[in-house]
């Protein structure tokens, strides 16, 4: 990456667990687009819930030669999937996994057959 990683919490103190986590995953990250030149994480608590603890917001906004951008944003659901940040940050990073692979095979030049 160009510029360093950059990761925000909102609504809770930083963490050096999860910011351990995001570091793994946007390594991980860079195999499938290696030209990233900015990644930028926000980590955040959504709200609490009645009876259980918190639940977490995991964004990520990232940018590519060319001017493209990945964006994603996973929240918590009905089913309390993220009241783990780690799991919200597992399911924003392997969405950006896939929006990355996708901008990749649009990027790529096709070949032609010879008529």
């Amino acid at each position: 990456m160009q510029t360093p990683l950059e990761i925000h919490f909102e609504g809770l103190d930083p963490s050096e667990a999860v910011s351990a986590r995001v570091h793994e995953e946007a390594k991980r990250l860079e195999r499938y687009h290696s030209r990233m030149t900015s990644c930028r994480v926000v980590i955040g608590v959504a709200h609490r819930h009645q009876h259980k603890g918190f639940l977490y917001s995991a964004r990520l906004h990232i940018t590519v030669p060319g001017g493209k951008e990945v964006v994603v944003s996973r929240a918590p659901d009905e089913r309390h999937a993220h009241e783990d940040a780690y799991v919200a940050i597992r399911d924003a990073f392997k969405a950006a996994q896939r929006q990355l692979k996708s901008l990749q095979e649009k990027m790529r030049p096709k070949r032609g057959g010879a008529d």
